[in-house]
Parts: structure tokens; sequence; C-alpha cells
């Protein structure tokens, strides 16, 4: 009977952890990256896309050695301005993918330790409801880029109201157009 425990634990165990790891890894994340800030802006803002493969998940946090906080905000247009609100989740539905972009969701990086420099790059660790933790390397792109690797900034410029007035403009209302 002890052999036949210790077999079936032998034989269990790697697929329990298999079906761990594949809990880990439902959700594919690509396209991280974050815009430059100017020297002494107090905040700034990363942008990508997670894609749950299997069963749906939720963005409920992440966090970051360069900010001293990380929040989760979205764009809404509210009497006609553009406005930030942090929100709690991003939901992430059973196989597709949820852009995080310049004028809707994103990660609000907030009290940067150190100014975000083009060609650099910052570390993120996203935390998921049921992926749980997930590290990414976010590119640092130009004040005002559009996407990863565009160097081609938005031109023009729109009023750009926040909801809760702890933010700051620094590095994230850059007045862009977006």
């Amino acid at each position: 009977m002890r052999k036949f425990t210790i077999l079936a634990a032998a034989v269990l165990l790697p697929l329990l952890s298999s079906f761990a790891a594949a809990e880990e890894t439902n959700v594919a994340v690509s396209q991280a990256w974050a815009r430059a800030t100017p020297g002494g802006a107090r905040n700034g803002a990363a942008f990508l896309q997670i894609t749950a493969k299997g069963s749906p998940d939720k963005l409920v946090g992440a966090k970051s050695d360069v900010a001293e906080q990380v929040e989760l905000h979205n764009h809404i247009h509210e009497d006609g301005v553009m406005r930030m609100r942090r929100v709690d989740t991003v939901d992430v539905p059973a196989g597709q993918s949820v852009t995080l972009e310049p004028g809707g969701y994103h990660l609000m990086l907030m009290n940067l330790k150190r100014p975000l420099k083009v060609g650099e790059s910052l570390d993120l660790t996203l935390i998921f409801e049921k992926a749980g933790e997930v590290a990414v390397t976010a590119n640092i792109e130009p004040l005002g880029a559009k996407g990863p690797g565009s160097a081609e900034a938005g031109h023009g410029s729109f009023h750009h109201g926040h909801g809760d007035e702890h933010h700051g403009h620094g590095g994230h209302g850059d007045g862009q157009k977006h």
C-alpha cells in the first residue's frame, strides 16, 4: 500500500503542478511600453496588451520599482472633457485581448523615483486575479509616442482634466492628442 501511495504521489504531483502552471500562463502580455518623462515629472504611464488564452481573468493591480505606486486608470469623456479615472480592475475576456493604450486603460506610475528615459526599460509586475503575478519589461519610448517602437509623436492638444487631482500632470498629461 505504501508503494502505491508513493507511486500515486509521483504521478499526480506533476499533473497538479501542470494545472497550476497552466493557470499562471493563461495570460500573455505583449507590446509593453512606457512614455519617457521630462526631468522632475512625478508621474508616468505604461501601456501593453493582455490576452487571456483560455479562461477569463482580471488585472487587479501592478507594481514597479521605478514608482512608489502603480494604479490602473481609464480615460472617459465627461462633459466634452477627457478625464482620467482610477479603476479597480481590467477585465480580460476568455480568448480575447485587451489593450492598455493612450486615451484608454493604462498603468499610472505614481511618484516616480527617477525619470523615464528613451531607450531604457522598466520592470513591471502585473497582478491578475487568477494568474497571479506576471513579470513584464516595458521599453521606454519618446514623450508623445503612440505605441511601442513608435518614434512618431502625436500633435495637437486637448484639455486633460483629472477626476482625482492628486495625479498631477508630470509625464502623463503630456498635452498630446490621443
